[in-house]
């Protein structure tokens, strides 16, 4: 009986597969979810569903088509999957972009199964490296270990691609040295795996290495050998490269070599033959135009990029991602507001992922470097998931715009996000306490670089500047001597630092040293100690500065050439500062106050009004320095016309609203004349409360023309200004003092106790015996 049921058993099982059989050709037709589900559907109604082949064939389906959720039905009303079914669902999770559930699969699959084989590691390292997870990824080779299938080719090159992507070198180059056999394949992998981990060097060392044993390069090799020639700059090495792929004819259709040639040209600057590459490429696809675009970019070449893009438009290139976000850094460099916007909207139409190839983050740098943060912070806040990119991109952007509070807002959010701060992040919150002289969250930001051992030149220097702007020269200067101080940024960083707090003699000391020791100097070191002899009057050292800055070759600008001719002014020299300007081939309106205010300091007030006509006539905005230095001079000369011309005229012809310190120069320059009712009047009509400074200008003009009665008319005035100047109150007292009004003198010096304040000591300088 028993063997009449086994032979029965038998037939039906012959039966059952030759009737699969009829079906196999119909699951290689199914290629749509809709003819899939149809097949499933009639295996149903046939009662095939449960057959080991059957179901076996529809997880392929379901997996090749990319229905998860389908396939997972079958899986789980199956009764005993076996390895090759388990296998084919943890793939179609990686191959949908699910890696963590394809992970938990695994997982899954060794609670039940206990031993897998060796077709299942490849998938569960892809999804390891995928989300990055080395911790996950080491214990998948230790189970490779375990069942022994280290030695197999597929899984050993999985694991070099998996510590490879992670950044893991060491364990890259352990696996690849243990290889029994090595292909091209692995050969390109650990090549890749050095490149793109920033050690390009040691990748074209590995590809002499495969040159010299005779391994077949194919053009994946040649892709990352040319992206290692462009991050070297190696241009006669990567001319080399080309050479070999053009002699071996080594993928001459293949689109990302040919994309990634381009790239490295444009990296090395020769725009020519990367444009003769593009040009007589066998076809331009969207990788190439997006190569030529980029090198456009990376030289300044902006409006040659945009102009490549609308080409590739009128071409009917099909534009990703990479394109857009090349474009929207054109519009950025450029300014183009309205050309960004325009870009942003044909993203938003087309459903372009912001949150793939860095988007997102051009568009807020866009919105940053135009001076719409508002719109740029628009952006930001519409992903939930924010890259640390973009918020560096959003907390700099602030701080450029002056704006701390916002950008020391914004980094205090990252952090509790949970968000790690890298380098960027931090030196631009360091940058921001610098604005606002936020001396305590600083060095809290210090302790955050030391706890996270973080402490590099670049936040080194932004540490020496943060304490240097928040008066805390000493921790700068511990800062400096604790660095290796290897470059030119962190000289300067300190050089400025001793300028910024008043320690002239200092900056002009280390610019000394600098120079004894033959380090590099640029434009902004020259600029600092310009400025210093400009606060200390060393006109031969100035001289002796001037004469280095031209024999260097440093390349003047119009920053310099502006602090040049403030010096010389200030240092009592107007005929060479006059000679500096002159010679500006750039000038801007900081350059014309400066002359401005030069002339006005010496008394020269005809030279003073004939420069700032001169600028109106070129078509120049003054500013409000500029109307304070010509007031000025009109006060001291005793143009009281002129200077009541120029006041309404900084209301009526350039619509600017005066300030404190413009009220202060109109009320000096009537009450040096006399006219004390008038400055009064003045003072009256002033939209916000007068300060120290203006009400000082009236007190000088009544010590000048003796007017104690009109001082004794505005005594209630005088007294209830609350301010903290050491100097109106000094002035002050010594005006009653000068009259005798003793009472009064010493309600004004019981006042100045009262406030902790103390006559600032007056000093004159010289210059003795200076270097050369």
């Amino acid at each position: 009986m028993l063997q009449q049921n086994g032979r029965l058993s038998s037939i039906a099982a012959q039966k059952l597969k030759a009737k699969m059989t009829l079906y196999m050709p119909l699951f290689k037709a199914c290629t749509t979810l809709r003819s899939v589900t149809l097949l499933h559907a009639h295996l149903i109604v046939r009662g095939l569903q449960k057959d080991t082949l059957a179901s076996t064939k529809l997880i392929e389906s379901y997996s090749q088509i990319g229905s998860v959720h389908s396939l997972r039905l079958i899986f789980d009303t199956f009764p005993n999957p076996d390895s090759f079914m388990w296998g084919v669902l943890i793939k179609c999770h990686v191959w949908n972009g699910l890696f963590q559930e394809a992970i938990s699969v695994y997982h899954d699959m060794l609670e039940s199964l206990g031993e897998l084989n060796e077709f299942i590691f490849p998938s569960v390292l892809r999804a390891c490296s995928a989300i990055n997870d080395l911790r996950q990824g080491k214990k998948v080779h230790a189970r490779i270990l375990k069942s022994g299938f280290e030695s197999d080719p597929v899984v050993e090159t999985s694991l070099l691609s998996l510590y490879g992507e992670t950044g893991c070198l060491y364990n890259a180059r352990k696996v690849f040295d243990a290889m029994s056999t090595r292909d091209v394949v692995s050969w390109s992998s650990i090549l890749s795996t050095y490149v793109h981990n920033g050690q390009a060097s040691e990748g074209l060392e590995i590809f002499r290495k495969m040159v010299r044993e005779g391994v077949e390069i194919d053009s994946v090799t040649m892709l990352s050998v040319a992206e290692a020639c462009g991050e070297l700059g190696l241009s006669r090495v990567g001319k080399s490269s080309h050479g070999y792929v053009v002699r071996r004819n080594i993928g001459s259709d293949h689109e990302a070599l040919g994309s990634s040639l381009v790239a490295m040209y444009g990296k090395f600057g020769d725009l020519c033959s990367a444009e003769k590459l593009f040009c007589n490429g066998v076809y331009q696809s969207v990788s190439s135009w997006t190569a030529l675009i980029s090198s456009y970019n990376q030289n300044g070449y902006y409006l040659e990029a945009l102009g490549t893009f609308i080409e590739m438009l009128e071409c009917k290139v099909e534009i990703n991602s990479v394109t857009l976000m090349n474009v929207v850094c054109s519009c950025a460099r450029l300014g183009w507001l309205r050309e960004g916007k325009s870009v942003h909207g044909y993203v938003i139409r087309n459903n372009v992922d912001l949150d793939k190839d860095f988007l997102r983050s051009s568009l807020i740098d866009l919105y940053a470097n135009c001076g719409h943060l508002r719109y740029g912070r628009q952006v930001f806040d519409a992903t939930q998931d924010k890259h640390v990119i973009s918020w560096n991109i959003l907390i700099s952007g602030y701080v450029r715009a002056q704006m701390a509070d916002e950008a020391l807002s914004l980094f205090l959010e990252m952090l509790i996000e949970g968000i790690l701060a890298d380098s960027f992040a931090l030196a631009s919150a360091l940058s921001a306490c610098g604005i606002i002289g936020l001396s305590e969250l600083g060095c809290q930001i210090h302790c955050l670089i030391i706890k996270t051992n973080l402490q590099n030149e670049f936040l080194e220097n932004a540490l020496i500047d943060m304490y240097s702007k928040c008066g805390f020269i000493n921790s700068s200067i511990r800062i400096f001597h604790d660095t290796q101080k290897g470059s030119v940024i962190t000289w300067n960083s300190m050089v400025c630092g001793f300028s910024q707090n008043g320690y002239s003699k200092e900056a002009l000391s280390l610019f000394d040293e600098m120079y004894a020791k033959c380090l590099d100097m640029d434009e902004v070191t020259f600029l600092s100690v310009i400025q210093a002899c400009s606060n200390l009057g060393f006109i031969d050292k100035g001289k002796w500065i001037h004469h280095k800055l031209i024999i260097f070759g440093v390349r003047k600008d119009m920053y310099i050439d502006t602090a040049l001719a403030n010096m010389y002014a200030r240092c009592g020299d107007l005929q060479m500062a006059r000679r500096v300007f002159d010679k500006m081939t750039e000038r801007s309106i900081v350059s014309w106050s400066s002359m401005i205010g030069s002339y006005a300091m010496h008394g020269h007030i005809d030279d003073c009004i004939s420069v700032f006509n001169r600028m109106v006539e070129l078509g120049i905005k003054p500013n409000d320095v500029t109307f304070m230095n010509i007031l000025s001079a009109c006060s001291h000369a005793g143009y009281v016309e002129k200077g009541k011309f120029y006041f309404n005229s900084m209301v009526k012809d350039f619509g600017m609203t005066p300030n404190s310190e413009h009220y202060a120069c109109l009320v000096d320059l009537l009450s040096r004349a006399g006219d004390l009712s008038g400055a009064y009047e003045v003072i009256n009509s002033m939209p916000f409360p007068a300060d120290a400074s203006v009400w000082g200008a009236l007190v000088n003009g009544c010590r000048i023309h003796n007017r104690m009665d009109f001082l004794k008319s505005i005594k209630k005035d005088l007294v209830n200004m609350d301010a903290d100047d050491s100097g109106y109150y000094t002035l002050l007292s010594n005006v009653y003092a000068e009259g005798g009004k003793w009472n009064e003198f010493t309600m004004v010096k019981s006042k100045m106790i009262s406030r902790h304040l103390k006559k600032a000591p007056g000093y004159s300088m010289i210059e003795i015996e200076p270097n050369s």
